[in-house]
This record gives C-alpha cells, sequence and structure tokens, in this order.
C-alpha cells in the first residue's frame, strides 16, 4: 500500500523477512491490528501451505474453495509473524471455521494478502 518491495520473486516471498506488522498494512495503507492489540486481527486468510503450494486434494484448507460462510476451515498465516511459535506469513494455522464469527475468534477478520506486480 505505500510501495514497499515485499519481494524480488517468488522464492524470495517465500522465504524473505519482508512480511511484517510494518509492511501488513490495509488497503488503505493503515496498520492491521496484530497480537497485542484490541481486537487481535494478525490472521490473514491463504488457504496455503507454508511454501505457497496447495493442500493435497481432499485437505481442504480454503473454506470450499472460498464459497463457504459455515462449514470447513482456512489455513491463515500471521502478518506479524507472532503467535505462539507460529511464524509463518501464509500456514500458521487453520481457522476455527469459515464464518465472520469463526474468521473473528481465531484471531482474524476474514482479510487476505494482495499484492501488485511491478
Amino acid at each position: 500500500a505505500k510501495g514497499v518491495l515485499i519481494a524480488q520473486d517468488l522464492t524470495d516471498l517465500h522465504i524473505g523477512n519482508n512480511i511484517r506488522r510494518e509492511t501488513g498494512l490495509d488497503e488503505h495503507g493503515e496498520p492491521i491490528k496484530a497480537r497485542g492489540d484490541n481486537p487481535n486481527q494478525h490472521d490473514i486468510l491463504t488457504g496455503a501451505r507454508e511454501d505457497g503450494t496447495a493442500f493435497p486434494a481432499g485437505e481442504d484448507r480454503t473454506c470450499n474453495n472460498w464459497t463457504s460462510s459455515d462449514e470447513g476451515s482456512a489455513m491463515l498465516g500471521h502478518f506479524d509473524r507472532q503467535g505462539g511459535g507460529y511464524t509463518s506469513w501464509n500456514a500458521a494455522h487453520p481457522s476455527r471455521g469459515c464464518s465472520q464469527e469463526a474468521l473473528i475468534g481465531t484471531g482474524g477478520n476474514g482479510y487476505l494478502y494482495c499484492f501488485a506486480i511491478d
């Protein structure tokens, strides 16, 4: 949102450390509430494994391909890289469910990452 380079390429995206509290901003360039803030909203929807790839068939971590707001679960990342040893920006833990209430209860708000390619 503020023109900060997050990664040079896909490999850098997954092994670099440029997604963190200072760069995890909303679409208006404002900080997102992180661990320690009230409410904590550091969980970001990804549906991906730590290397950025999809889970195997039958292991849904995308709330039924992002169509369910009830049943299922989504893989979440921690944009601030904080939380009980789970520091991955894209694969920290699954959500409690797919409803807005479940996402908030897990520590998020239904946010997702958006990257611009230059």
